[in-house]
């Protein structure tokens, strides 16, 4: 299991919900399963409306999820991620700080999800 917590000046408060590990739901199905307002467009990883920063709160190393082509090019084009952090996430496993909750599908660490 996975707590993510959602954390936005748009709630009243950060709400923490938790993710089946070895499901396939990206953040924003998870968000919007429990009504939490992430805002979306496209809901493919090409227009970048769901980017969100993810903090790993697990205190262990974190486990780098693979960016798919279509969210390194969004969040690059954001200017959100640079060359250097996706290598990183390539290279070494390190997730960068920014991604697109479309994309983004919970493993099983806690993390903070600011959108």
């Amino acid at each position: 299991m996975a707590n993510i917590t959602f954390s936005s000046p748009k709630m009243k408060k950060d709400v923490t919900v938790y993710a089946t590990a070895g499901d396939t739901h990206t953040l924003l199905l998870i968000a919007q399963n429990n009504k939490i307002p992430v805002e979306f467009e496209c809901e493919n990883g090409e227009c970048g409306s769901c980017c969100v920063e993810v903090q790993i709160l697990s205190g262990k190393t974190p486990m780098g999820i693979a960016l798919t082509e279509k969210e390194k090019v969004a969040l690059r084009l954001a200017g959100k991620i640079t060359k250097e952090q996706i290598a990183d996430a390539e290279e070494k496993d390190l997730p960068p700080p920014y991604r697109l909750a479309c994309q983004f599908i919970a493993r099983n660490e806690d993390v903070l999800v600011k959108f």
